[in-house]
């Protein structure tokens, strides 16, 4: 399948770099990391998805790597696109080596005449597709008073735009050939909001209910459209933060520990798939409780929020 339409990995804005393919974030893994991908366990037999066609964007790092390589583990022909090249034929090359079938595309989701081309390779070289799922996007820690008009628009052209360019041109391609599908987004866990992260809570907020909205308005096609929520996930996207802000993470949900990007893929093969029949305008929270109790500052901690809220004032 040509590799058509590249792209930088990274977008400048002002100053800010903005991490494209979150959950999906940062530099392809090696070999080591290929070989433990095909090793993890999974809640699902062997052959399940034999047949099946999926699209994943940001399927180069992170929680898209993961899912594109468990969808493949399970039979399925997947293709994966996103913005850089180099990571997409790193996940394509190994993939060919363990025996699975996985094309990469190098795209840009922002751009709606790329997205077009790229659906009509779909289907041009595997004549359908079953299973979309958006995890491309991108963000960057930021206050929001210190936000620029382009960091801004930059996360949330990528994130919701981008997004719904993808699930508008799958759901049409359905709708034109009277065929079901299913999209799952990867959003984040938005109800507490996203501090150090507005743009990104914006975006991800507009998708999940974006996704509430056509789930009802394409059911009668037989198209279900559902949300997941990761919580704070151990990726290369980590890098991102500065190391003091890191060592906080642990302390976002009740579990006390990170989450794995294979547990996202579990959940999107569940919720996309068969097992997820009779689902649709949910948002599945994977997030070990955090939801619940834990703090995120992706800017760090302010002093304001470290005094006890018990103490007289001064």
């Amino acid at each position: 399948m040509p590799k058509s339409m590249p792209s930088d990995n990274t977008l400048n804005r002002d100053g800010d770099k903005v991490l494209v393919d979150v959950g999906g974030v940062g530099s392809s893994l090696g070999e080591g990391d290929f070989a433990s991908l095909q090793e993890r366990p999974t809640a699902f037999r062997d052959g399940l998805l034999a047949g099946r066609i999926a699209l994943v964007s940001g399927g180069g790092s992170g929680i898209g790597k993961a899912t594109s390589w468990l969808l493949a583990r399970l039979g399925a022909t997947v293709v994966i696109c996103g913005r850089s090249r180099v990571k997409l034929e790193s996940v394509r090359e190994a993939a060919e080596k363990y025996g699975h079938k996985l094309e990469a595309i190098a795209m840009d989701i922002r751009d709606p005449q790329q997205v077009e081309q790229m659906f009509e390779e779909v289907y041009g070289r595997f004549g359908g597709l079953n299973l979309l799922i958006n995890s491309a996007g991108g963000q960057f820690p930021k206050a929001a008073l210190d936000l620029s008009v382009n960091g801004w628009n930059a996360v949330v052209d990528t994130n919701l735009n981008g997004t719904w360019h993808m699930m508008q041109r799958a759901a049409r391609m359905w709708r034109d050939r009277g065929r079901s599908g299913s999209v799952v987004n990867i959003v984040a866990v938005v109800e507490r909001g996203m501090l150090g992260a507005a743009h990104n809570c914006a975006a991800r907020a507009g998708v999940i209910y974006l996704s509430k909205t056509v789930a009802v308005e394409w059911a009668p096609l037989n198209i279900r459209v559902n949300c997941i929520a990761p919580g704070t996930i151990l990726t290369e996207g980590m890098r991102s933060y500065p190391e003091e802000v890191q060592t906080t993470f642990r302390r976002s949900n009740p579990m006390l520990r990170l989450g794995d990007p294979w547990d996202i893929a579990e959940a999107c093969v569940y919720i996309g798939t068969s097992s997820g029949n009779f689902i649709t305008g949910e948002l599945l929270a994977v997030d070990g409780g955090g939801q619940l109790w834990g703090e995120v500052w992706t800017a760090g901690k302010p002093d304001y929020f470290g005094k006890s809220v018990w103490a007289d004032d001064e």
